[in-house]
């Protein structure tokens, strides 16, 4: 099969939604001629015009508003904010409007939007343009959050976004923008709320997010030099969260370790060790479950300081090697 970048991935994803459904426009800062902040949608304002795919002034909470009145109209948008830390100037509009017109409508009305974000550290841009913010999502009623960490499930989980008549809040981790994979070159959905075990294991069991994932797999692939197996789950989307593969993993393996690049306090980790605890999975665990996340501080600008700020593979192996040893 072909191989695709992450960010390729996306735009096809993009084109092949635009071309079927007239519905469907790209709204955003840079996202026309200057093709995203990241090159994402390179390309798509030549081939689609300007009606179709919109650059907007600066204005994170207008791109927000009108994504949300034009998916009440009828239509299908994609809004792009260019950082994630920037959706704060957005969140009356996400959080007080979008995610909550279904309900108080008695689902009269519908808000069918994505909003596309990149998130994340490692790329030297401070505190202002690094945070990992989707458990804030995550906690309001009527978004739904999706993270994918391969090419492949940038893909599919893209055009079920697009396709689902609820609002979306689709992360991309800027350092995954380059990352290479397989992707088929039709379209293809992978539905909302669909975990998949990314590599079978039997000693322990790892729950990781984004970016989190390819440094799990990589450190798996370490442990298993030493004799130690991982398995490693991937959510894929956060909400709405496939439970069940999480639960049957623990229940294998035993111990668990949950890793994101979030602050710990308040981070996504604490809703999967809950969902781990009250299951009927807490009578096989034989350690603690155990969180490996970011610190809580904002993100530096130094690279040093941003390196140790949030889980790096070396840390997964030490963190998955002491718990499967029973030193945790």
């Amino acid at each position: 099969m072909r191989e695709l970048s992450y960010a390729e991935a996306i735009r096809e994803a993009l084109r092949q939604e635009m071309q079927r459904d007239e519905r469907v426009f790209i709204i955003g800062e840079d996202v026309g001629v200057y093709g995203g902040a990241f090159g994402v949608t390179l390309g798509l304002v030549e081939e689609f015009g300007e009606e179709r795919v919109i650059d907007t002034p600066i204005s994170e909470l207008g791109i927000a508003g009108a994504i949300t009145g034009a998916a009440l109209t009828g239509m299908r948008p994609v809004g792009e904010i260019m950082f994630m830390d920037f959706t704060t100037l957005a969140m009356e509009q996400l959080v007080n409007q979008a995610a909550k017109i279904r309900f108080m409508f008695g689902g009269k009305a519908k808000v069918p939007f994505v909003l596309r974000t990149p998130a994340g550290s490692g790329t030297g841009a401070a505190a202002q343009h690094s945070q990992s913010l989707e458990n804030w999502f995550v906690h309001v009623p009527g978004l739904k959050v999706v993270m994918p960490s391969t090419p492949y499930d940038a893909k599919g989980l893209l055009i079920a976004s697009i396709r689902d008549d609820n609002p979306v809040i689709f992360i991309e981790h800027k350092l995954l923008y380059k990352v290479k994979g397989p992707v088929p070159e039709e379209p293809y959905t992978i539905p909302l709320g669909t975990a998949e075990v990314k590599r079978e294991g039997r000693d322990l069991t790892i729950i990781a997010t984004s970016i989190m994932v390819q440094r799990s797999l990589e450190a798996a692939q370490q442990l298993a030099e030493e004799g130690i197996e991982v398995e490693v789950i991937d959510p894929r989307t956060l909400k709405p969260l496939d439970k069940e593969p999480l639960i049957r993993s623990v229940m294998k393996t035993g111990r668990v370790l949950i890793v994101h690049e979030a602050c710990k306090t308040g981070g996504y980790g604490g809703e999967l060790a809950a969902v781990i605890a009250e299951s009927e999975a807490f009578d096989y665990l034989d350690a603690p479950i155990i969180r490996l996340a970011g610190r809580d501080m904002p993100i530096s600008y130094n690279r040093t300081l941003e390196y140790h700020t949030v889980p790096q593979v070396e840390n997964i192996v030490q963190a998955a090697r002491d718990l499967a040893r029973g030193r945790m």
